[in-house]
């Protein structure tokens, strides 16, 4: 399916939308790849796990998200 166009503008208008468009499926796919990444850490894949099972701590959402994290880093930083 062809456009026809009548003047200049009328494709200036097109192209820059076009332009728009493209740059922000750019950063769509940008932000994506980064929560992507992001989910594949060890901090996020650990957190994960705990949060799927029944374990001790259980209940405490709040003491999970700040404990694991200090774990972790800690675990990480003595290597």
């Amino acid at each position: 399916m062809t456009k026809k166009y009548s003047s200049f503008a009328a494709i200036d208008k097109d192209l820059e939308i076009l332009k728009l468009q493209k740059r922000i499926d750019e950063r769509k796919l940008n932000l994506s790849f980064n929560q992507t990444v992001d989910a594949f850490t060890p901090t996020t894949i650990l957190q994960k796990a705990i949060s799927n099972s029944d374990s001790l701590l259980y209940g405490f959402g709040i003491v999970r998200k700040i404990v694991v994290p200090l774990l972790i880093n800690k675990f990480f930083k003595k290597k």
